[in-house]
């Protein structure tokens, strides 16, 4: 019975995540902090020399799942040395096993709780309060399997024995030990600097002294406090923001020296499954080679994106250039880019809600247009003629043609694109009343085929002066 509750402890928390990913569809677990920042705080400075470096052992299989097929093993050891009539190996082998188990486990039990009762300040170097019950939780219920394996491995006593004095000595030294720790609990906890003191954002006086700039950017961001520009803007990591100073920033080096040896990549599974792990979103600010990761990162995503906008561009231009009827008076090119289906033209200060589209292609309003361009998102090959009359209307070769009223407050009418390339001067003779007619083909297109051609949507804009408010529809 004991060893089956062994077995059953140690395969229950695994089998009980595996169950609720499949349920939930996705991750259920977490990780969380315990880094050092001084040589007050032996129970830290015990698992930071220990533990992390013996991180490659402990992530093999046999000690993976909380030790489960070391438990099964060990329970297979055990019996198979009853059977043979070999008890003493049987036990051994369950000792063995069991011996394992706890010099992996009971440390995440004992070292913190050690910490915690050395002051407020170590316990922080575990990590926030709820990361520190989760850590000492587990340990002790990861040392409960081992525990149950000795019991079941022990050999038969006819009567009571006297422990010797070693064991007296010990369990003596732990009880006084206790009482003499127990009472440094009151000691006062570190600093924790508001966003006036750390200057956050530009604001406030920034009077904490001894940080350096990216110290002061580092907890700036991990409260909530950061500027724009840095990821997760104005979101504190959560369980982190009332953390001391000085425990954030150690942690910080901690994480930031396990990512500069995997290269600055936050994406390794070294640091992903570090404790500190949450922190890591934050950590550019602090680490420089994190920084440098991202920026290189950043860099490769934007000369992708730059090759695909220039071979998208060499397509458009590749494209025969429309012959108007009559000559206008600017004629321009571009490939744009649409987002949620449309490309918008705006007027200073008229920015805002697009306008309702005629037949889903084209809309106007007081200073704003909108025209349909991709079947939700694609660029489209388009071209622009600004006239100071009403051109002839052209049909042939187009799927769509229709004409709108457009008033403009300002004169300075321009479509924007989703990557903010603009095509300005559409209108000729400052504010006033005109007419945009809209040609388009290729819609069947894009909307019928998964991965339709560069170049499948051609639009035609003209722009001229008019006063008719009637739309419309050519074709």
């Amino acid at each position: 019975m004991l060893w089956a509750a062994a077995v059953l402890l140690s395969a229950a928390p695994t089998l009980y995540f595996w169950t609720a990913s499949i349920l939930t569809g996705g991750e259920t677990g977490g990780f969380f902090s315990t880094v050092s920042f001084g040589s007050s705080c032996p129970g830290w400075e015990i698992y930071d020399l220990v533990y992390f470096p013996a991180y490659p052992v402990i992530g093999l299989p046999l000690l993976a799942t909380d030790g489960a097929p070391l438990v099964v093993l060990g329970c297979a050891g055990w019996w198979l040395g009853v059977r043979r009539g070999r008890l003493r190996l049987g036990r051994i082998i369950g000792r063995c096993v069991a011996v394992v188990l706890l010099v992996r486990y009971l440390p995440e039990f004992l070292l913190p709780t050690l910490d915690a009762a050395l002051g407020p300040a170590c316990r922080q170097q575990w990590g926030p309060p709820g990361l520190f019950d989760s850590l000492v939780g587990w340990g002790l219920y990861d040392s409960l399997p081992p525990l149950l394996m000795l019991l079941a491995v022990r050999a038969p006593r006819r009567g009571f024995v006297r422990r010797g004095p070693v064991a007296r000595t010990a369990a003596a030294a732990l009880a006084a030990t206790a009482v003499v720790l127990l009472p440094a609990a009151s000691a006062a906890a570190g600093r924790v600097s508001t966003a006036r003191e750390l200057g956050c954002a530009g604001y406030g006086d920034g009077t904490v002294t001894g940080l350096t700039t990216a110290e002061r950017r580092f907890l700036c961001a991990v409260r909530g406090h950061d500027l724009p520009i840095y990821p997760s803007y104005g979101s504190p990591v959560e369980e982190w923001d009332e953390v001391t100073d000085e425990a954030v920033l150690a942690q910080g080096r901690h994480l930031c020296a396990l990512a500069t040896r995997h290269g600055g990549d936050l994406g390794a599974r070294a640091v992903q499954e570090a404790p500190e792990a949450s922190l890591a979103i934050k950590l550019a600010s602090l680490c420089p080679a994190v920084a440098g990761a991202q920026q290189a990162e950043e860099d490769r995503q934007q000369a992708e994106s730059d090759a695909y906008v220039a071979e998208k561009e060499k397509v458009c231009a590749a494209l025969p250039r429309h012959r108007p009827a009559i000559r206008p008076v600017r004629q321009r090119r571009a490939m744009m880019w649409a987002e949620f289906w449309t490309i918008d033209g705006w007027e200073d200060g008229y920015e805002g809600n697009p306008p309702d589209l005629v037949r889903n292609l084209v809309g106007s309003d007081r200073g704003s247009l909108a025209i349909w361009a991709a079947d939700e998102v694609g660029h489209a090959c388009v071209t622009v003629e600004s006239y100071t009359r009403r051109p002839p209307v052209e049909t042939g070769g187009w799927e769509e043609v229709i004409e709108v009223a457009y008033e403009s407050p300002t004169g300075s009418l321009e479509l924007v694109d989703g990557y903010g390339q603009r095509l300005t001067g559409l209108t000729t003779r400052g504010p006033g009343s005109y007419r945009v007619r809209v040609h388009l083909r290729g819609r069947k297109l894009v909307t019928q085929v998964p991965d339709p051609p560069d170049g499948a949507v051609r639009i035609l804009v003209e722009v001229f002066p008019g006063r008719a408010k009637k739309t419309v529809v050519y074709k």
